[in-house]
């Protein structure tokens, strides 16, 4: 099954600091690409992987040392208990889509294929994509484009979904270009479906809830010393990572103590995210937009 090179692979790995006898999250297994360069640097430590999506299962790797989680890394801390496996000493999060998932038409996450607008990552769920264009009233569908896909024009574009899913139902990519064509940016057209089909991925799969529960839960899970490294593909997802790592809270504001010390759970080991060479966004046109993230656990 075909799945694109692992994003920042080097810096990651270096970002883990890995403890050969230490215990291991990726908590986005996709390919399997960051897990198997972490098992090469483990002896007698071990690896517990998540993923939600059938199609990962396929690359299950074999190896006593590793164990693959077909779940959510929204219950993080809850297998990992399970597991006996807390507390852990890094944790690794390669978030939004795979290559392999945009690469499936019938997912329904590219705008490049005509295709149901499903966007599931995990398919046993039961709200598509083509549920919320055709269920969410005017208001929500402009609150979701608008906050999630940073759209300008949100309640125009919520206008004509509304008008079109009147006319005909909102079924595949190509139903859905037919009912926004009007408030599509010329020559932009890309960068806008981009925008669209990026919000409703966000509320399909509750991305950025489920970040949040797995940022806050890394705050319980790993021991002190512990890597948080975390690769997030827009501005949304970072802003969390970094406000998480800047104060143990998503607004971001910093407590002091009573002697004006910054109280942090976190210690940032970059202090600005680290983005890729030309030659890896060349090379793997999904790194484009990465920014990797790493913090220590005080």
């Amino acid at each position: 099954m075909e799945y694109h090179n692992p994003v920042l692979l080097k810096d990651c790995i270096d970002g883990l600091n890995i403890n050969p006898k230490g215990i291991y999250v990726d908590v986005t297994f996709g390919g399997g690409g960051h897990s198997r360069e972490i098992l090469k640097h483990l002896t007698t430590g071990k690896l517990y992987a998540f993923d939600q999506d059938e199609d990962a299962v396929k690359n299950k790797i074999d190896d006593e040392r590793f164990v693959l989680i077909r779940q959510n890394f929204r219950y993080l801390k809850n297998f990992l208990k399970m597991y006996n496996a807390l507390p852990i000493d890094g944790l690794l999060a390669d978030l939004g889509v795979s290559s392999h998932q945009f690469d499936e038409a019938d997912r329904g996450f590219s705008t490049r294929f005509d295709a149901k607008l499903d966007m599931r990552m995990d398919q046993s769920s039961k709200l598509t994509a083509a549920d919320v264009l055709n269920t969410y009233s005017e208001e929500d569908l402009k609150r979701i484009f608008k906050m999630y896909g940073e759209v300008d024009n949100a309640g125009r574009l919520a206008y004509l979904i509304v008008h079109g899913r009147n006319e005909k139902k909102i079924e595949t990519v190509n139903d859905l270009k037919v009912a926004i064509e009007k408030c599509v940016k010329r020559g932009r057209e890309n960068k806008y479906y981009a925008q669209v089909f990026q919000a409703l991925r966000i509320e399909v799969n509750k991305e950025l809830d489920a970040l949040k529960e797995l940022l806050m839960q890394s705050l319980e899970v790993l021991k002190p010393g512990g890597r948080l490294v975390v690769i997030s593909y827009q501005s949304l997802e970072d802003k969390l990572v970094k406000n998480i790592i800047r104060s143990g809270k998503f607004e971001g504001e910093v407590e002091k103590d009573f002697f004006g010390n910054q109280l942090a759970p976190f210690k940032a080991i970059t202090r600005k995210a680290i983005i890729p060479t030309e030659e890896e966004v060349l090379a793997n046109s999904r790194a484009r937009s990465a920014k990797l993230r790493i913090a220590e656990k005080n």
